[in-house]
């Protein structure tokens, strides 16, 4: 690979950092904090620490590289890698691109032909599936929910019958609405797992279903937070629309109010709540129609 005027094109390092203990970070860290030509981070500030605890003195360029700038100076980046350089990409933690900036950079010097590596390190989404007590093996991550609520819900309706372990992230202050929504969509008797502080002082991982976990967040939650919710149960039975609006009136007769019933009657065949909610709908619209 040659850069502009023939020049060797340089190479692309995406760093791991710690998720909180500073001991988490991976040996090669230091000595590529210490001989990149140039250090593009998200926050320069957090990298400032994170050299002074790993003892490494920086000798490259130091530039700052988030989401109100990733557009603008990825070019100037890729310029530099085009000419030699070796540029290495931190974000506040865990790895770059993953939910953090990256991913245009990466694009970029693909599209290049310029070689991009990484220097593995931990993870909040691997720490957080891997404590959760939640089935691993099948998993997908869904990153962060829209912070609307009609948006979120959309979202979640997206994956509700998602068979998968799901792996979300959630700022603090909107953790006890997503639960709700969760519970909402999901059913409340889902399980989940709420993982707080990873490898902090703080550290806790709250699992229960998800609507013990969304009152139990509506008290308030702090730190960084990353949810772990299991995969939607495999349909034993399918059961047509006919059907399920015969069980909810079975449940309705026998006392039940009618939200409790489609619930129980949805979690019963391992359907959403929704599509029970639509055939009693549908049903009711249909006898009113009738002559």
């Amino acid at each position: 690979m040659t850069g502009t005027g023939g020049t060797a094109a340089g190479i692309l390092v995406l760093a791991g950092t710690p998720i909180g203990d500073i001991a988490d970070a991976p040996p090669r860290l230091a000595a590529e904090l210490a001989g990149a030509d140039v250090i593009a981070a998200e926050d320069t500030r957090r990298l400032r620490r994170l050299t002074q605890g790993l003892d490494v003195q920086p000798t490259g360029r130091v530039v700052s590289y988030f989401e109100g700038n990733e557009s603008a100076r990825t070019p100037e980046l890729v310029e530099a890698l085009a000419g030699g350089a070796r540029v290495l990409l931190v974000t506040d933690a865990g790895m770059p691109s993953v939910s953090d900036p990256g991913y245009r950079l990466v694009a970029a010097a693909v599209e290049k032909d310029i070689k991009v590596t990484a220097v593995p390190g931990p993870s909040a989404v691997l720490t957080a599936l891997a404590l959760s007590g939640l089935p691993v093996d099948r998993f997908c991550f869904e990153g962060f929910l829209p912070r609307k609520a009609g948006e979120r819900l959309s979202r979640l309706r997206e994956v509700e019958d998602e068979r998968r372990t799901l792996v979300f992230f959630e700022a603090p202050h909107r953790l006890d609405d997503t639960l709700a929504a969760m519970a909402e969509v999901f059913g409340a008797e889902r399980r989940a797992a709420v993982c707080r502080e990873l490898t902090k002082t703080y550290e806790e991982v709250k699992r229960g279903p998800l609507g013990d976990l969304a009152v139990w967040a509506a008290e308030g939650v702090r730190g960084e937070i990353t949810v772990v919710v299991e995969g939607a149960p495999e349909r034993t039975e399918v059961l047509g629309p006919d059907e399920l609006v015969r069980r909810v009136r079975v449940r309705e007769e026998a006392g039940e109010r009618r939200k409790e019933a489609i619930a129980a009657v949805a979690a019963d065949a391992g359907v959403p709540k929704r599509e029970v909610f639509d055939a009693v709908v549908a049903a009711k619209n249909a006898e009113r129609a009738a002559p």
